[in-house]
């Protein structure tokens, strides 16, 4: 029986990680080649960082009777595996990743997956967003994607990104952006949730010196 071998892994899944930046032509293009090369979706969804986001995305779905989640940008899955949640639909942009994840899931008929492009409007309590947003460096991705994402929240919109408008950052496939202000400027009918509203733990991960936080949104009564 062959025995993992620990370094290896890590310098496969460093490779993963750069050699996709060689020749950088667009945030989905990366993102296949990520996972094709065996790549993860990132320290944001391991360890410490993934344990804080389940506590709080499992508190506010208790709290709030959250039935169902569909996620844009659901990666390999590794996150989904810590929520608790009836029904959930994760939509992500590499054909690679999501057939890792409906293997893994294989034998939960509550959760499916689909590619963005066979995404067809399907809707869900909860909208979600998790360490997305700033590896959206395209303007016209950026604006789809948002749409999207504020017309898939049935009642909540929760997304988890940095807030700040910074466009160089020496990493192609990493922009930061001021999503508090273009949501609060594009989508009037959702209010953002105070820490206390959304029972918030104080923030624990950072993406390069920036914080990297909860922005919960509740849809206006009509």
């Amino acid at each position: 029986m062959t025995r993992p071998n620990p370094l290896s892994d890590m310098f496969r899944r460093v490779a993963a990680r750069i050699l996709p930046l060689i020749g950088f032509s667009s945030s989905k293009d990366y993102w296949e080649r990520r996972y094709r090369l065996g790549g993860h979706s990132g320290a944001g969804s391991r360890g410490e960082n993934a344990r804080y986001k389940a506590e709080v995305l499992n508190g506010f779905i208790q709290r709030h009777g959250v039935g169902s989640i569909v996620e844009f940008g659901c990666g390999d899955g590794y996150q989904l595996g810590m929520l608790e949640v009836d029904r959930y639909l994760g939509i992500d942009v590499s054909p690679t990743v999501l057939e890792q994840c409906r293997a893994t899931y294989a034998g939960d008929p509550r959760k499916r997956f689909l590619l963005d492009t066979e995404y067809q409007g399907e809707t869900a309590d909860l909208a979600l967003s998790l360490d997305v947003i700033f590896h959206l460096v395209e303007d016209p991705v950026y604006d789809a994607y948002l749409e999207r994402l504020f017309a898939a929240g049935e009642r909540f919109v929760a997304v988890y990104s940095t807030s700040v408008d910074k466009r160089d950052t020496h990493t192609p496939h990493v922009r930061h952006r001021d999503v508090g202000r273009d949501i609060a400027q594009r989508f009037p009918q959702f209010e953002r949730m105070t820490a206390e509203e959304a029972a918030l733990p104080p923030p624990v991960s950072r993406d390069r010196g920036l914080e990297v936080v909860f922005h919960l949104y509740a849809r206006r009564a009509a």
